[in-house]
């Protein structure tokens, strides 16, 4: 029963956690820290791997491998909950820049063209002369 109460806690903070924005240097200080905190289990589970079924026996699962398990599937949760969110972030930042381009082709092509020699300076030789759309008379 305990394990199924943590698991739940887990999801909620994982789903709390998802509906605010990233707060800057909290966010990143959260995020350190939650990396830090996994690379620690990890090396712990290497060193002693009996613990885990101790764990798990406190909280109600049979074998510490199921226990693992149900840590893994909430950790996936919140891995997949802040990639769908930095892919979000990412596909604005790219429609952003896609707009600020054509806008900027556009005013490129509303430029008048600089016709050599209107400004004082004679047109060199092999110097095109006016640009002219095709089709017009």
């Amino acid at each position: 029963m305990l394990i199924k109460v943590l698991l739940l806690l887990a999801i909620a903070v994982v789903v709390v956690l998802s509906l605010r924005a990233p707060a800057g240097a909290r966010h990143l200080a959260v995020r350190r820290v939650s990396v830090t905190g996994f690379a620690a289990l990890a090396v712990l589970s290497v060193l002693f791997p009996d613990a885990w079924n101790a764990v798990a026996q406190v909280v109600g699962v049979g074998r510490g491998t199921d226990l693992l398990l149900y840590g893994l599937i909430v950790v996936f949760l919140g891995y997949l909950v802040t990639s769908y969110r930095r892919f979000r972030d990412l596909e604005g930042q790219i429609t952003r820049l896609a707009r600020r381009l054509a806008l900027d082709e556009v005013a490129d092509d509303l430029r008048p063209a600089r016709v050599p020699g209107s400004d004082g300076d004679p047109p060199s030789e092999g110097t095109p002369g006016p640009r002219t759309r095709p089709g017009a008379a």
